[in-house]
């Protein structure tokens, strides 16, 4: 979440009044993540989320994403809900931006995952891929393998202004995968971005996923990768095995995975290292003017990779046989 947009009062009211949740009592601006302009709205009726999609957001995957959040619900799987106005529409315009406001969810997200967390996280996870499975709409993975090596070149003049050296290292790594990467394995809906601030709890309960604006369709144990390399590893850059155990149990718990699955594990964290490497070099190197947003550090996921590439199968990630 981030805020590019600004919105005039005068401007949200109006938008505010087609829907039947009051006056607007407070707005502020979210300053967390980096995709879409995300504020706090505080109504009579409550707290709600009010997001506005930017330019790297295609309005046309949006009855995907909002209607994908309708499904998990329904599903069992507890997340925030688009709040329809009194036409019906989920989506309407504010300040020349596609724009929606969805419920709010209590809960906070955890600093310092302990390994119960990941446990619940993995279990969350298996529920959402399970409930996603009759979802009737598709979206492809904008950011899967064959869009690493165009993303990169947007960000190679300057790669090596940021660690040196991290050019050779990038387009090494990306010949590797794009070799072995696999074609057979289980697909459907995933999260693809399921990162602690993603994950709402309240004490040690697990209390509901958030931002499905990543979410597509795409190997499923590659969305079990994102979590093992945005939840188990720690803040000196060690992975925790522990960790990884609980969330692997926590997945397969629910949802056992297939030996392709099991086998693959390795090389999908190593490209969910390189993806998430390339996502923040970019946005590193392009930070808008003005905008209130904080740039994630590319190099703590270059750390990630490395460590990928020295685990030989996936009892390196906790995995039982």
């Amino acid at each position: 979440m981030a805020v590019y947009t600004e919105v005039a009062d005068e401007d949200l009211a109006r938008f505010v009044a087609a829907y039947d949740i009051g006056r607007v009592l407070a707005c502020k601006g979210i300053a967390e993540g980096v995709e879409n302009s995300n504020f706090l709205l505080h109504t009579e009726r409550g707290f709600y989320i009010l997001t506005l999609y930017e330019k790297r957001v295609d309005p046309g995957d949006l009855p995907f994403f909002l209607g994908l959040m309708e499904h998990l619900a329904r599903g069992g799987v507890t997340c925030p809900l688009p709040v329809r106005n009194r036409a019906g529409e989920a989506l309407g315009t504010l300040a020349g931006r596609p724009a929606a406001i969805i419920t709010f969810l209590d809960g906070v997200w955890v600093r310092r995952p302990t390994a119960e967390h990941c446990g619940a996280v993995g279990a969350a996870l298996a529920r959402f891929h399970l409930a996603g499975a009759d979802f009737a709409l598709t979206r492809r993975n904008a950011l899967t393998v064959d869009a690493w090596r165009p993303l990169y070149e947007r960000s190679k003049p300057k790669a090596d202004t940021v660690f040196g050296g991290l050019a050779g290292e990038i387009e090494r790594e990306l010949d590797a995968l794009e070799a072995a990467w696999p074609t057979d394995l289980p697909r459907g809906v995933i999260h693809a971005d399921l990162f602690p601030d993603n994950v709402f709890f309240l004490e040690d309960r697990l209390s509901g996923l958030i931002d499905f604006y990543f979410a597509c369709n795409d190997f499923l144990a590659y969305d079990l990768a994102v979590c093992l390399n945005s939840w188990c590893f720690e803040t000196d850059g060690s992975f925790n095995l522990t960790k990884g155990r609980a969330m692997l149990n926590g997945y397969t718990g629910l949802r056992a995975l297939t030996d392709a699955e099991c086998a693959a594990l390795p090389l999908l964290c190593r490209g969910s290292a390189l993806r998430f490497l390339l996502t923040r070099l970019y946005d590193w190197l392009n930070v808008p003017p003005g905008a209130l947003v904080r740039p994630k550090d590319p190099l703590e996921y270059l750390r990630k990779l490395r460590f990928h590439r020295t685990v030989a199968d996936p009892s390196g990630y906790g995995l039982e046989a």
